[in-house]
């Protein structure tokens, strides 16, 4: 079961690698994962996508980071009402005779077009995963040159309160 695990820390060098490391150590293979800054200086957020079977592993996981030093809050937002996103870039062939084809094949998804040279176009798609996966997919039969995607980011809608309290570590 794929679970979000949202990290409140310290924006300080080395608050990244202690956090992967104790999951490495721990055998949690992290599927994604996005960093940056919030609204209040000197913090960061790090979203975590983690496959998990046992409920119990994600409890450990979850109290082992609260123990970390520089982690403020730590949250499973799993079962939350929430916001995920993704982003994904992604260079297709499309020669001049077939652009307006491929345009029009990939009108739904709401892409940018990011950048065009003579032979092959650039999009950007935001969404969930299983849109950024089925733009892909539709994008292959026409020879996708090159793909890169964040990880997951997310957040609680706002009609939502946390389901667990948040353990802040002062």
């Amino acid at each position: 079961m794929k679970r979000i695990i949202v990290v409140i820390v310290n924006n300080e060098s080395g608050v990244l690698n202690r956090v992967t490391g104790m999951m490495m150590k721990r055998q949690f293979n992290i599927e994604s994962m996005t960093v940056g800054y919030t609204e209040r200086p000197g913090i960061s957020k790090m979203t975590f996508t983690v496959n998990v079977e046992d409920v119990g592993k994600i409890e450990q996981l979850l109290k082992q980071l609260q123990k970390q030093i520089d982690v403020l809050k730590v949250y499973d937002i799993t079962d939350q009402e929430m916001v995920v996103r993704e982003l994904a870039f992604v260079k297709v062939t499309a020669p001049p005779a077939i652009r307006n084809e491929v345009y029009s094949m990939v009108e739904p998804f709401r892409p940018n077009v990011i950048d065009v040279s003579r032979d092959v176009v650039t999009f950007q798609v935001v969404g969930g995963s299983e849109k950024i996966e089925a733009f892909i997919e539709l994008l292959k039969p026409y020879g996708v040159k090159e793909l890169t995607r964040t990880g997951t980011t997310a957040l609680v809608r706002e009609t939502q309160k946390m389901a667990a309290a948040p353990v802040t570590i002062l």
